[in-house]
């Protein structure tokens, strides 16, 4: 018998899982909360710990993650009651539990899955020119937009990369406004890159890379690009990590932001912890830890700053990742030493603890948690965003309301050597059928015969007595 295990995400252990798939079960269902964020966190941390196992255990048993609804909770809550070990002590209460209980045939409609051939993912970039000069240094803002977990559909990635997305936008806003002004256009060019691929190790940026650099003959980030800033998974946490493959020198624009960072943390949030991460790139892994990594092989200086300490932490590849609660005073920061970076502020003398972003020009709390929302409104896997995405389309609307020059870039995989691919069927709608168990047959069946086995007995007896009968009352014969 093929046996489909359902489990909610409540009693889900990577213990069961095992077992589920050492049983060699039909299929197994989870059943996921409607409303994720709900859930208690050590249970949230728990799965999320787990989803890297899942994802590297190779099995033929197909797994499917539900949201849970009426329907699906009455066929989990009879599917439980009619185990036979809840509460049945001899042999006959278990036989008979079996054989009353419903149960359930669980069928789904989708065919195989397929490779997708030439699927393009899309990235957009956008710029804010700066004034004094032809030969500007160039501040290069990136955010990858895709989110990644166990089930692509349920992937929605609010911190990250959500977080990373709305920090960038909003970046683009404030700044675009400074270089409205005479006064405030500044002698830095501001090129921001909203790539896609960034689960798959970086493929919406390794392709810009390659077309900047090695496809033409004109680009900022050929000329003099002052560093690369890398947004990732900054919505929640009581820490910013600013990670680098190689420390900044003393004297660069490097160290000016790490320098500024520290600054602004230090006097304007001291109850943040703020800390550089020092990680060499390791090309012998398959993938590379952070983005900026992407832009270090290609010799551009580069960071990445999230509130992860580690690339390893789960919560930059889960489907519980719904929550982004601490963006709004995480972007002041960026903002505030980015400022006195593109400014020159502090070796102009403006005190440490003065905060630039205030009043007209303040970081809107509503409109950073606005774009989260909306973002994590849909799925944002990488394998269900196509160059057609409503996703990809408002991105390039948001961007084209504050940056000049606003254009799309494209990877497809090599169909010699590819270095990703994508499937279809990653949604499937699974029918539930209310059934007996066999052995309810088999005891209806031996009830049936039963009955018509006393019946023939019945009916065999009630002639042979008939005729007794008639035998004994049949009048005798006169003789003469």
């Amino acid at each position: 018998i093929r046996r489909c295990v359902i489990m909610r995400l409540v009693d889900f252990s990577y213990e069961k899982y095992q077992k589920a798939l050492r049983q060699s079960a039909g299929a197994v269902v989870i059943i996921l909360p409607k409303n994720m964020s709900t859930m208690p966190q050590d249970i949230v941390q728990q799965f999320m710990e787990l989803e890297p196992e899942m994802l590297a255990t190779e099995t033929i048993v197909p797994v499917y993650f539900a949201l849970e609804d009426e329907e699906l909770l009455s066929i989990y809550t009879q599917t439980l009651t009619s185990s036979p070990t809840q509460g049945s002590s001899t042999a006959a209460e278990v036989l008979l539990h079996t054989a009353t209980a419903n149960g359930f045939q669980m069928v789904t409609s989708g065919a195989q899955s397929k490779a997708i051939s030439d699927w393009a993912i899309t990235s957009l970039e956008g710029r804010l020119a700066g004034v004094g000069g032809e030969d500007l240094p160039t501040i290069v803002l990136v955010a990858h937009y895709d989110a990644f977990g166990v089930a692509p559909w349920l992937s929605y990635g609010a911190d990250s990369n959500g977080s990373g997305v709305s920090m960038l936008l909003e970046l683009a806003r404030l700044f675009s406004r400074l270089y409205t002004y005479k006064r405030t256009h500044a002698g830095y060019n501001l090129l921001f890159f909203v790539s896609g691929g960034g689960k798959f190790n970086y493929q919406g940026t390794k392709r810009w890379l390659e077309d900047n650099l090695d496809h033409t003959d004109s680009s900022l980030l050929q000329d003099n690009v002052a560093f690369v800033l890398c947004l990732d998974t900054l919505g929640n946490g009581d820490g910013l990590h600013l990670h680098v493959s190689k420390p900044p020198k003393e004297g660069t624009p490097q160290h000016a932001l790490l320098r500024e960072l520290e600054s602004v943390v230090a006097s304007q949030y001291p109850e943040l912890k703020f800390s550089m991460v020092h990680k060499k790139i390791n090309l012998a892994d398959d993938t590379l830890a952070w983005e900026h990594e992407r832009f270090g092989i290609r010799r551009l200086p580069a960071f990445t700053l999230s509130h992860l300490p580690s690339h390893r932490l789960a919560e930059r590849s889960s489907i519980m990742d719904v929550r982004s609660v601490k963006l709004s005073r995480n972007t002041k920061v960026v903002a505030e030493a980015l400022a006195r970076v593109i400014y020159n502020l502090t070796e102009k003398g403006v005190p440490e603890d003065l905060q630039i972003f205030t009043e007209q020009m303040q970081v809107q709390e509503e409109q950073l948690s606005s774009v989260v929302d909306w973002l994590t409104a849909q799925p944002r896997a990488a394998q269900l965003l196509d160059k057609d995405s409503s996703v990809v389309s408002t991105l390039e609307h948001q961007l084209g309301r504050y940056l000049k020059d606003v254009k799309r870039h494209y990877v497809k995989a090599d169909k010699r050597d590819p270095e990703f691919v994508f499937y279809d069927q990653l949604k499937q709608q699974m029918n539930a059928y209310r059934v007996k168990p066999a052995i309810f047959d088999l005891l209806l069946a031996f009830c049936i015969a039963a009955y018509l086995g006393v019946m023939y007995l019945a009916i065999q007896n009630f002639g042979l007595l008939y005729s007794v009968i008639r035998k004994v009352t049949q009048p005798k014969a006169k003789t003469h």
